[in-house]
């Protein structure tokens, strides 16, 4: 690498690993309870690991064996984005054994291959690095799939298209890391593209992070608050006014009297496979006025979380109901708008802290 590459090239990693530790620290700062946090730090430090590792001077002069854990990290960082993504866009994540075990087997997969298997003439040479190669697109594939779940249920504008943008960039990026190391001799990215590695990832972190600069805090992240409407009951939560110095919007007021007449009155909510769509075409407003109205005034983040608040409603209500005490839970599941008793059941235990069948056995014992 001549001198004047060499500069840029170090200029560019010396940019990236301290935006990464920036964001890093204040990610930790900020939100460190929250596993879209704490996954972005753990992101954050992985990918400030394989900006070193991936430095062509690294990567020609030490020894494979002392490179194994770096680029085991590195590999790594493909189940950290998938993890990253899943927490960032589902408020109810929650990390899972899966998730340990996943990263677990690609960094050591990983780090078997370059410490002993790269460059020998083992049988399993073409096995195992085959595996180390497809693992990105893998990963790529299954956050696609993540940040596409339930894409239309997501209320929150400005993390809706914060989705697309991380998913496409990180996707593409992947995608052409991938095949610029499958062209390369031995799977080494020459001066030239190593360079234009950091740089791609340079302006993904940066725009990545400006733009989570420019959302409110709530946007991007549950608040408390917002956890707490969500859990009150819908009714409520439906004719809750702006504050008293703020003037409601009359054509505002007017949806959301026709959304709560809807729900509460007509019982909206037990329509199988209700969307957002659907919703806004029989209160005869625009989707988007409707995503607003209950993102903005009423304080959800998911649409499927909303319409699940009155469902829940309506079933703690008939468990506690003695004149309904022979009713099946799953009758009552049903008949209140969940497709199977699965689902309803962890809703339920996730709001309550207790089975139905818990509940309306407390329930029934006061009366």
């Amino acid at each position: 690498m001549n001198p004047a590459n060499f500069l840029l090239d170090a200029a560019l990693r010396g940019m990236l690993l301290a935006l990464l530790a920036l964001l890093a620290f204040v990610l930790a700062r900020d939100r460190p309870r929250l596993p879209a946090a704490r996954t972005a730090v753990a992101m954050m430090l992985g990918l400030a690991l394989q900006v070193i590792s991936s430095t062509p001077l690294f990567e020609h002069t030490v020894p494979r064996l002392w490179q194994a854990p770096l680029v085991a990290v590195s590999v790594g960082n493909a189940v950290l984005f998938w993890i990253f993504v899943q927490a960032l866009f589902d408020d109810d994540f929650a990390f899972r054994p899966l998730h340990a075990a996943a990263w677990l087997a690609v960094a050591a997969l990983a780090g078997v291959n370059c410490a002993w298997v790269a460059g020998s003439a083992s049988v399993l040479a073409p096995v195992t690095m085959g595996l180390q190669r497809g693992v990105p697109l893998l990963f790529a594939v299954l956050a696609t799939i993540a940040a596409a779940a339930h894409w239309r249920a997501d209320l929150v504008e400005g993390r809706r298209r914060l989705r697309a943008f991380i998913v496409v960039t990180g996707v593409a990026y992947t995608l052409a890391m991938l095949l610029a190391r499958l062209a390369s001799p031995r799977g080494r990215l020459s001066d030239t593209m190593a360079t234009i590695d950091v740089a791609m990832l340079l302006i993904i972190v940066a725009a990545t992070a400006l733009w989570m600069l420019r959302l409110a805090g709530t946007e991007l992240f549950p608040s408390a608050r917002a956890a707490r409407v969500a859990d009150t009951a819908p009714a409520k939560a439906e004719t809750e006014d702006h504050a008293p110095d703020a003037a409601p919007d009359p054509a505002e007021q007017a949806l959301a009297e026709a959304l709560h007449r809807l729900m509460t009155v007509e019982r909206a909510y037990r329509t199988e496979d209700l969307t957002v769509a659907g919703l806004a075409a029989r209160v005869g407003a625009p989707e988007y006025r409707l995503r607003r109205l209950i993102n903005q005034r009423l304080g959800h983040r998911n649409f499927n979380a909303f319409v699940n608040g009155f469902r829940l409603e309506e079933a703690r209500t008939a468990l506690a109901d003695p004149a309904r005490r022979g009713l099946p839970v799953l009758s009552i599941a049903l008949e209140a708008g969940f497709q199977s008793i699965g689902p309803f059941n962890r809703a339920f235990k996730a709001a309550t802290g207790l089975t139905p069948t818990e509940y309306r056995r407390e329930k029934l014992a006061d009366s």
